[in-house]
């Protein structure tokens, strides 16, 4: 117990840093991250939303990222599904850090038109207490919010929730907040990626804090909760960093890297759907 809180705190020191802003909000946070949220993350979203949440007849969709970070995310999908004629009724975003809560709230007002902005709410929640905080944050009982979501995402945060030992309380938190037939869609880092295990190892004293999980792992928390795992796989050749041209540069390989090593590719990718 004590070493979680000593892992909990040394996160968190980490996620209330101007770096931090920087790192995951749109303006700095650097070109890669930027391309992939409007091409291999999109294409993975507008996937799950045209064939894999049942719903009928269609209507306004209700979203949460956990661990949105400084919301870059899911202000570009709610922009996204705007685009393409989606309509969404509401759209929430939580992170532990109450420093990157208040940018997702600033970038929100400053990304979207007013009318999609005020779709969107901020709200400060752990990944592992993500149920009763978001109860918190609305002053409302837990009750109330079980069913409420048809599409919940994270990214780059559920390996946190493996480094805590909390994967488990995640995932089951997940399922109550989604309504029958509701997607999660979770993109990680890739445990077998080579570059990222080396410069972790290197970053940190404590193994524990700098755990990635492998593909099975990413999943089994989700089918431990009674999700149907409708994809599961490695994807993505562009880090979160990447300039212009170190961008192009992976784009253009990634079909080759794609057919040569699919099992090294920089993303874990998990899409499971809670039973209708």
């Amino acid at each position: 117990m004590e070493k979680t809180k000593e892992i909990n705190e040394k996160f968190l020191e980490e996620y209330v840093s101007d770096d931090a802003v920087r790192k995951y909000t749109t303006g700095t946070a650097g070109f890669g991250i930027n391309y992939l949220l409007r091409n291999d993350y999109a294409r993975v979203y507008l996937s799950v939303v045209d064939s894999c949440l049942q719903t009928s007849p269609r209507r306004p969709l209700r979203l949460l990222e956990f661990g949105c970070g400084g919301g870059m995310n899911i202000i570009g999908l709610v922009s996204l599904l705007d685009k393409k004629g989606i309509s969404v009724e509401s759209a929430y975003g939580t992170d532990f850090s109450p420093r990157l809560v208040q940018s997702a709230v600033q970038e929100a007002k400053a990304s979207l038109a007013p009318g999609l902005a005020e779709k969107l709410s901020f709200q400060v929640a752990r990944n592992e207490r993500l149920l009763e905080d978001l109860a918190v944050a609305h002053g409302r009982p837990v009750e109330d919010l079980v069913g409420s979501f048809d599409l919940i995402m994270g990214v780059n945060t559920f390996r946190y929730c493996h480094r805590l030992g909390k994967q488990q309380d995640c995932a089951a938190d997940i399922y109550r907040l989604l309504r029958a037939g509701g997607v999660c869609i979770n993109i990680d880092m890739n445990n077998r990626f080579p570059a990222f295990r080396s410069r972790l190892k290197r970053s940190v004293e404590d193994p524990a804090e700098s755990y990635l999980p492998t593909l099975e792992e990413y999943a089994s928390p989700f089918e431990t909760a009674r999700f149907e795992i409708i994809q599961k796989k490695n994807f993505c050749w562009i880090p979160h960093s990447a300039g212009f041209a170190l961008t192009l540069c992976c784009r253009l390989a990634s079909p080759l890297l794609d057919l040569v090593a699919p099992t090294r590719a920089m993303r874990s990718l998990v899409v499971a759907r809670k039973p209708a």
